[in-house]
């Protein structure tokens, strides 16, 4: 049994995340911003033996205190922490940058970079210091991987700097943590609440935007079991778990005009 740590998992890919390390009978430490919101999705999660492994703590990540709150709340009932995910992460309005609030700049950079950075100094540390390492694993999003799209442009520098910080703290581990696996994963476009509510108060937008995602995009249900099996599974340091390849995204759109896929909301 490993231990399991995710951060923004009560609801959305993180929660998804959470079901099947569970599922395959290790031991989870879910995590959110509010204490109200971790003790609901603890609750959920706890079906029948799953009780035992099911733990949760509040967790602000962009707060370092909280962060290693969070480590030293799973080691507490778990006695080590074996896979650390960074998940947690917010989006904001697909406007062009200019119409954004200095608001949702600051939020979106603090959750997905400052949040991101804090995750991983305080799971490198714990892991390179315990018995046996362990596997940190950041995710990846839209911009990753250089793409561009009007609305997007604070996400997807976020999503880009991680990738490049990814890559090079997995070079920097090999010779200060060589008992730390450091990857990436990459679930493609998912259509959780995160994704669905930057739209609803652009209608237009999202009337756009459907078409597209009713082709590329993916329920939480389908991803997650995919991203958990090659965690589990992954040996080697710079693994990068992709779902949504190239490939599949060719196929997907070849195949768009004979296929009708149930993934997105009318």
């Amino acid at each position: 049994m490993k231990s399991v740590v995710i951060t923004g998992s009560t609801r959305g890919i993180g929660f998804g995340l959470a079901r099947e390390f569970l599922a395959r009978g290790h031991a989870v430490t879910i995590s959110g911003r509010t204490a109200e919101g971790v003790k609901a999705s603890v609750a959920e999660l706890s079906v029948g033996d799953c009780a035992a492994r099911a733990h949760g703590a509040a967790c602000d990540v962009t707060n370092a205190a909280d962060v290693q709150g969070l480590w030293d709340a799973a080691v507490m009932r778990f006695d080590r922490v074996d896979v650390w995910i960074n998940n947690a992460g917010i989006t904001h309005a697909p406007v062009p940058f200019a119409q954004l609030s200095a608001r949702d700049i600051e939020s979106t950079v603090d959750v997905n970079m400052r949040g991101m950075l804090l995750g991983c100094h305080v799971a490198l540390r714990g892991m390179a210091a315990q018995a046996g390492g362990g596997a940190l694993f950041n995710m990846e999003g839209f911009g990753s991987n250089g793409m561009k799209r009007e609305g997007m442009s604070v996400y997807g520098a976020t999503k880009a700097g991680l990738r490049y910080f990814t890559e090079s703290l997995t070079k920097e581990a090999q010779a200060t943590a060589p008992n730390v696996l450091v990857g990436a994963m990459s679930p493609g476009i998912v259509a959780t609440d995160l994704l669905l509510a930057g739209y609803a108060d652009y209608p237009e937008r999202w009337e756009k935007a459907k078409k597209f995602l009713a082709i590329a995009a993916d329920k939480v249900e389908t991803v997650t079991p995919y991203l958990v099996e090659h965690a589990l599974a992954t040996t080697k340091t710079g693994a990068r778990i992709e779902w949504l390849t190239p490939g599949r995204m060719l196929l997907r759109f070849a195949a768009a005009p004979f296929v009708t896929r149930d993934v997105i909301p009318s």
